[in-house]
Formats: structure tokens, sequence, C-alpha cells
């Protein structure tokens, strides 16, 4: 193992321990914020509100991202980064309306640097050849976060319908400490020396870079991906798992299967950054287009499934509404009357929906980000920038609106933006592989190796 690579491991070991607190925080989030408002009637926070302002701030900081790490690097812009997620976290201990909207505004900032610095040290630490499997291996190592943390939420929302204080605090205090071990070991990150331009940059300058870059034909076709990737990120790890817990078809367990979900997202997620970096040569052997299009494919299959499986109104409170699966047993529908035969009480039906979106996620995100370290190999800060830019911003529309629409018409907007989202990924592979078009000279043999990460 050579220490570019021990860099990538260790990278997605610290950020793995990070998010495997914030990320559960954000699937329990809305979850914890109805109880916390039982036991404090003047707490009025909302856990949509807070996501979204996350990623407003979040991509409002990512046009600053690339001046900071001209000034900071990229090893302590992560360090610099993490920080108020660890503040985010805490405040959870004894939360208040105030503290919950200021560390979310904190977060977002933090995550702009953090997600800027990250991509462009994987860059620093992969070339063309390694590029593929580093992204792959971080990807699968990070996403870690999602499999330890909800499964010790599984166990402590055991038979809760209300999460009272003594296990709010416990969960938070636990989720805290991972927070900062994973802090303390990204000071043991390796520096490496690169040619890089975002490091011989003024910060004024590399804050013209982004802007540049975005007016290109192949960036502003990537943008609509970017998009789709924020979409469902927002989808997955605050609206879905959100709707099992508030779905009363599923009784006691709804609440652990709030936290179960989490787990097989993350379960999804792993297995297809493994699948598609150590086996990056076999999985891309035709190019990077048909991972993309087997994400899509199996996205569009779980939002269908999810349309059957859940209430419209299950993201916005408990509900006992029954799921179109559920209320077909009273029509001649063979179709329907087969899925509800399969998967009766939705449960199973729900977990491997959780599954197939984390699966369908790593499509997307591993393909992505080789490709951006690929064809920005010599500027990676602002193309990172401008990817989180549009993934957050995405994000937080979607936070925005999950409270107002219901789940069957936000599954329609994410049917629409991941065949749009395909479509345009596809355009820009085709045409950088095409010895007749010339958008870029970049050679594919990179594409052999496959491909990774994702923000919040």
């Amino acid at each position: 193992m050579d220490a570019m690579l021990r860099n990538v491991i260790l990278m997605g070991v610290s950020l793995m321990l990070i998010f495997t607190a914030f990320q559960t925080t954000g699937i329990i989030e809305q979850t914890v914020i109805s109880s916390v408002k039982t036991d404090d009637p003047s707490f009025n926070g909302d856990g949509y509100l807070s996501l979204a302002i996350i990623y407003a701030a979040f991509a409002t900081a990512n046009w600053l991202a690339p001046s900071i790490l001209s000034l900071s690097g990229p090893k302590y812009g992560m360090i610099m980064g993490a920080i108020p997620y660890i503040i985010f976290v805490g405040c959870f201990l004894k939360p208040t309306t105030w503290s919950l909207y200021l560390t979310s505004v904190l977060v977002g900032i933090g995550a702009a640097v953090l997600w800027t610095a990250q991509g462009n040290y994987l860059t620093l630490n992969s070339n063309e050849t390694t590029m593929g499997r580093n992204s792959g291996i971080f990807w699968a190592i990070f996403q870690c976060s999602m499999l330890f943390g909800n499964i010790f939420v599984f166990y402590a929302f055991d038979g809760l319908s209300y999460i009272e204080e003594h296990t709010r605090r416990l969960v938070f205090l636990v989720l805290l400490g991972v927070s900062i071990a994973g802090l303390l070991l990204a000071f043991l990150l390796g520096t490496v020396s690169h040619s890089d331009a975002i490091a011989n940059e003024a910060p004024l300058q590399a804050l013209k870079e982004a802007p540049k870059l975005l007016v290109t034909q192949q960036m502003f076709l990537l943008c609509f991906t970017f998009i789709y990737t924020g979409l469902e990120l927002s989808f997955f790890s605050g609206v879905y798992s959100t709707a099992i817990g508030f779905t009363l078809a599923f009784g006691e367990r709804a609440k652990r299967l709030v936290g179960l979900s989490g787990v097989f997202i993350g379960v999804g997620e792993i297995f297809g950054g493994l699948l598609f970096g150590i086996l990056g040569k076999k999985t891309t052997r035709y190019g990077r287009d048909p991972v993309v299009l087997l994400g899509c494919l199996v996205h569009l299959g779980c939002f269908y499934l999810i349309f059957l499986n859940l209430p419209d109104d299950s993201p916005f409170g408990k509900t006992s509404h029954l799921a179109p699966i559920e209320s077909s047993t009273h029509c001649d529908n063979n179709y329907f009357l087969l899925f509800f035969f399969l998967f009766h009480h939705s449960a199973n039906l729900a977990m491997l929906c959780s599954f197939l979106l984390g699966f369908g996620d790593a499509c997307f995100n591993t393909q992505v980000i080789a490709l951006l370290g690929i064809l920005y190999s010599e500027n990676s800060a602002p193309a990172f920038a401008i990817f989180k830019f549009f993934q957050s911003l995405a994000a937080a529309a979607c936070f925005f609106y999950s409270g107002s629409i219901g789940l069957h018409y936000q599954l329609l907007i994410l049917v629409v933006t991941v065949i749009g989202g395909t479509y345009s990924f596809w355009w820009v592979d085709w045409t950088r592989t095409s010895p007749s078009l010339e958008i870029d000279s970049v050679d594919d043999d990179a594409g052999t190796d496959v491909d990774a990460q994702g923000a919040q």
C-alpha cells in the first residue's frame, strides 16, 4: 500500500466517523424534534427547515471554498469544515430553536469547505489509473457511516413511539464522541506535493475560476446530473426514513424502522462503492455511462415501489392512511395483489427500497466523482465546488418543498430529474471518449478502473 492509498483510506475513515454522527442525526432529526416539542412547548424548530438551511448555506458558501483552500490547503480545509458538524450534533443535547438554526448555517458553510477539500485531496492522491479505484474505496469506507449510527439508533429506539429526553441525550452523547474521534483522526492525514492550480493561486483568482469553469459546455451539462444527486440525497437522507417513521401501518416498530432504513441505505452504498471500486476494471469495461444507466433504472424501479408502499402524506406527520399497495386489495388488479401478497404490511418492501436508494446513489456518485477527477485533474477544487453547489442547492430546494408537497409528487420530481441527469452525464462521457468530438483530450483508460463522494 503506497502513501497515497493510505491517505485515501485514512480520509475515508475520518469522514466516516464524522458522518456517522451527522447522517444519523439528519435521518432521525425530524422524528426526535417531534418528541422534543412534546417536552418543551416553547421549542418550535423544524427538521426539514433545519436541513434546508444547511444546504442553502452549503450552496452559497461553495463559491468561496476554493479561495479558502488556496490559503489552508485541502487537509486543514477538511479539518476546519468538520468542526461545525460536531457543534451541530452537540446542540441536540439541549436543543433550542435558535441553536438549531444557527448551527445549521454553520454546518452549511463548513460543508462547502470540507467537501471541496475532500474532492481536491482525493484528486491529489490519485492519477488517471487510480482515480476510479480510489474514489470507489473512499465511497465504500465513507458510507459505513450509514451503518453504525443507524444500528445504534435501531436498538436505542426499540419499542419507543415517543423518544424521551434520557434516550435522546444518550444517543447524541455517543454520536458527539464519535464525531470528535473522526476530527482527531483527520490531523493524521499526510500532505502531498502537487501541481494543482488551486495551491498556487491567490484567493481572489481562485474565486474567479469556478464561474469561468461553469460556462463551459461539459460542466453546464453535468450540472443536471449534479442537481439530481442533490434531490435524491435529500430524499433518502431526510424524507424517506422520516416518512417510514410516521406511517402508523408499521405499528410499534415504525421508529425502529427509521434506523433500520438508514442501515439498508448504507449497505446499498457500500455494495455499490465496492462493486465500482475494487471491481472497477470489470464494471466499467464499456465506460461509465452504463453504470449511471444502471443507477437510473434502479432508482426508477425504487420510486415506483415507494409510491406503492407509503401514503402520500407520510412525510408530514403520523398518518393512518393506506398506501396504494394496501388499498389495492379492494380492487381486482392482480398486479397490485401480487405485491401485497409478497410484502404484506410493507416493512420488507420499505427496507428493499432503502437498499435500492443507496445502491443507485453509489452508481451516480462514484462515476461523477471519478469523471470530475479526470476531466479537471489540474484544477479540481473549482470543479468540485461547482458540483457541491448544484448538489446542495437542489438538496435545499427538496427540503424546502418536502414539508408542503406530498410524497407522490416528490417522487414524480425525482423521476423527471433522474432521466435528465442520466442523459446529460451520458452526453459528456460520450463526447469525452469520441474521437470525432473535441470536448477535451483526456484519455479514457482510467475509465476501465472506475470509480465518490457525497456531502451533506
